[in-house]
């Protein structure tokens, strides 16, 4: 019984789901998750927000890229656009110092992101000179959160504008995560596994917004009630986090599909044979102790033995002591 326990243990910890629940577990998923929600929302809130601002026909860029995302009826979405509208004078109002500290948020929620990549894929981190690539990455997740949020009114209503902008949305991301991951990363991982990895991230954002129509909606509506403006920015924090964690798990789980293809550099997935924690690599003590046997056939104690006077034995045998005078 205990050899079926451990057999259906080793097997679960080599599988694809035991090896992305350990290495999620050590890399902490969840709380990445949290750190990406809460940067997310004060940095890219303020990035649509003065994007859609400098838009002459539509003010609502992170307000309907939520309402979109979550996929809010008419209530819901109703106080998540009176929260997260742009105003009319943001552009004017908005000084140097408070796009400085957006560029600090912004290229901070980067980093993260990139950080949880690195920790996925068992990478070094990249030089400090290679910081140019989080600024480029923010740029274009501003402009196709921007593009996303937009594309509904560029499409108008109707089944077949709704097929063309669904097929339009999951097109784009998948680009966007399999180029992001790739990018971020210094071009350091291949690009199948990368790929796996973005098609795993849309799939989780897809069965996030139907969780998020199920239960996240009528939620907002009910927190806002009961809470306030504070209820309704708990929630969209709440589905930051899923997005979070979605985005992390699928490039996770994109690697662990591809568990072979392993970047110069990086190491193995755990689990794995050649993984560090797997089992299969020798201990360091047992491979010193075969070397030391292999130089020391006859098990022969490493530290040299005693004459009789205390002398150091060379060769095992115990050397003669001094010459006695003759009497």
């Amino acid at each position: 019984m205990v050899a079926r326990v451990d057999r259906i243990r080793k097997a679960w910890w080599r599988s694809v789901p035991g090896r992305v629940w350990r290495q999620g577990t050590d890399m902490e998923l969840m709380h990445r998750s949290m750190g990406f929600a809460a940067l997310g929302l004060v940095t890219l809130m303020p990035l649509l927000v003065v994007v859609a601002a400098a838009v002459p026909y539509q003010r609502a860029g992170f307000a309907q890229w939520i309402v979109d995302g979550m996929g809010l009826s008419a209530g819901p979405a109703a106080t998540v656009r009176r929260l997260f509208s742009a105003p009319g004078k943001v552009l004017s109002t908005t000084s140097a110092l408070g796009l400085g500290g957006l560029a600090v948020f912004g290229l901070s929620f980067a980093a993260s992101v990139a950080t949880g990549y690195e920790r996925i894929w068992g990478l070094p981190a990249v030089p400090w000179r290679a910081a140019w690539r989080r600024a480029v990455w923010l740029a274009v997740l501003t402009g196709y959160l921007f593009v996303e949020a937009q594309s509904g009114t560029v499409l108008g209503g109707g089944g077949l504008s709704t097929a063309l902008r669904i097929a339009f949305t999951l097109t784009c991301g998948v680009l966007f995560f399999w180029w992001g991951q790739r990018f971020l990363l210094g071009n350091r991982v291949p690009a199948r596994p990368a790929l796996t990895g973005a098609v795993c991230t849309m799939a989780g954002l897809v069965g996030l917004r139907v969780f998020s129509v199920l239960v996240l909606s009528p939620l907002t509506l009910t927190s806002a009630v009961t809470y306030g403006p504070v209820g309704t920015v708990l929630m969209v924090q709440s589905w930051l986090i899923g997005v979070g964690f979605v985005i992390f798990g699928g490039a996770l789980l994109g690697r662990h599909l591809h568990p072979r293809v392993v970047p110069a550099g990086a190491e193995p997935p755990p689990g794995t044979p050649g993984a560090a924690d797997g089992g299969h690599r020798e201990p360091v003590v047992t491979a010193a102790r075969r070397i030391r046997s292999r130089s020391n056939p006859s098990n022969r104690p490493s530290t040299p033995e005693r004459g009789p006077r205390g002398y150091a034995c060379r060769s095992g045998r115990p050397e003669p002591g001094p010459k006695q005078p003759p009497p």
